[in-house]
């Protein structure tokens, strides 16, 4: 039997209200509470409920032979929380029915694996003691923000534990390879690798209710019959898929619940494919060889790479201005603030200032609430300085509050020796009085 894999992940950041220049150190509310609240409760709404309940119901139908996995960012998972927890609780629901591999990402969805190692691995740590806390799960396979990998990425994650991580299946990196198979980091041979096939992904994620599309409409059987067209040899079909796609990027009206939900039944009619989660593939079978990976691939746009996020001036700066404060960060004991960076990392808000649209454009535009990439880099360095003001002066502070401290031992130490000394002295003091005032008496007397 071979394996099928399929992936969801779960993401929703929280978006920046308009944030002028007079708002900088003085008005620290940086969110769109309105924005965040409708669009989480409309996603929730749309997609993850009915999508939860439909996984619940196969799995009712399926037991042991049908599984998924997904990877729910630590930003969706504190918005639900905040403003849908009826969503939250069919999460806990499916994941529950121990049917759901739940893996590990970043906290905050961010691009830390490529500017800082340590922070990149405090992030992880978050997001699996949040994962664990809520779904009673540890997470062991790894998927890093929008598929990101390198060699260098590789082997940190391997470092932290981890057995197995998802990535992209780019062509520009596997050549002739086939995605289909298990491979292993080039550095630590230790983590193991599963590839999105892109092309089965994307017909589901993007084409699906494109009518202009040769092959549409695309209906269960039809994918069932690409599966079974995959030669023999080939072991693991992975499809990775944003959960957004259910309801919400395909509405429920293009069919796309009635496809997932016909679609076990018809891999199980027409192939040998069963469905299995990362770490049960991971387990399972033998990697066929490493994969060499020096610069870092994602599964964004055509050229699969990270320019989605730092390919222009705009991202460059904003993400080193950023970043420039890790050092600082270390210094700050402020929830509010370390809040504050985690979701000012979300690689969204960079998404937004990219500047090349072209055949990816519509994909770039979804959910971003700027009219342009210019606006996306203002308002979010007006945000950023004021961010940058309150770190300073939390540290400031912190400075002045340990000097006033030390002063005040100091000063504790000076009023605790006088004391001593006033009661020391004083008994002697006074006994040398009274024996002047009684001789002075006698002397009178006499």
């Amino acid at each position: 039997m071979r394996s099928i894999c399929f992936f969801f992940q779960v993401h929703q950041p929280y978006r920046l209200r308009t944030y002028r220049f007079f708002d900088i150190g003085d008005n620290h509310n940086y969110y769109d509470e309105y924005l965040n609240r409708s669009i989480i409760n409309r996603v929730a709404e749309r997609c993850y409920i009915p999508m939860n309940n439909l996984l619940i119901n196969l799995i009712k139908e399926y037991g042991q032979a049908f599984k998924v996995s997904l990877s729910i960012t630590g930003s969706a998972i504190d918005q639900m929380q905040q403003y849908a927890p009826a969503a939250l609780k069919s999460f806990q629901e499916l994941i529950a029915t121990g049917n759901v591999e739940v893996l590990a990402e970043t906290y905050g969805h961010t691009l830390a694996s490529l500017k800082n190692e340590e922070e990149f691995k405090l992030q992880v740590k978050k997001h699996s003691d949040k994962i664990q806390s809520l779904f009673g799960v540890v997470p062991t396979t790894f998927r890093n923000t929008e598929m990101i990998y390198s060699d260098l990425i590789g082997k940190s994650v391997a470092d932290m534990g981890f057995k197995t991580m998802l990535t992209e299946g780019a062509k520009h990196i596997l050549g002739w390879k086939s995605p289909n198979y298990l491979y292993v980091n080039a550095i630590n041979p230790r983590l193991k690798l599963l590839l999105r096939n892109f092309r089965l992904s994307d017909d589901i994620a993007f084409r699906f209710s494109e009518r202009r599309w040769s092959d549409w409409p695309l209906t269960a059987e039809k994918f069932a019959g690409w599966l079974n067209d995959v030669e023999s040899i080939q072991e693991t079909v992975n499809i990775f898929v944003d959960y957004e796609t259910f309801g919400e990027h395909q509405w429920e009206s293009t069919g796309i619940f009635d496809f997932m939900k016909a679609l076990p039944g018809e891999i199980y009619k027409q192939t040998d494919f069963q469905f299995s989660t990362p770490s049960e593939i991971s387990d399972r079978l033998q990697p066929i060889s490493a994969i060499h990976v020096p610069h870092p691939i994602s599964w964004a746009d055509e050229e699969r790479d990270t320019t989605a996020w730092l390919g222009n001036d705009l991202q460059d700066e904003a993400s080193d201005s950023l970043y420039s404060m890790s050092e600082k960060i270390k210094l700050v004991d402020d929830k509010a603030i370390l809040t504050d960076w985690q979701y000012l990392q979300t690689s969204d808000h960079f998404y937004y200032m990219c500047t090349k649209w072209f055949s990816d454009g519509d994909v770039h535009q979804y959910f971003n609430p700027y009219p342009s990439p210019y606006e996306a880099f203002m308002n979010y360095m007006n945000v950023l300085s004021d961010f940058m003001i309150r770190v300073n002066r939390h540290i400031e502070g912190k400075k002045v509050q340990s000097v006033s401290g030390k002063v005040a031992v100091v000063t504790k130490k000076v009023a605790a020796l006088e004391k001593k000394t006033k009661v020391s002295v004083a008994p002697k003091n006074k006994s040398k009085i009274k024996k002047e005032e009684k001789k002075k008496k006698l002397i009178k007397i006499k």
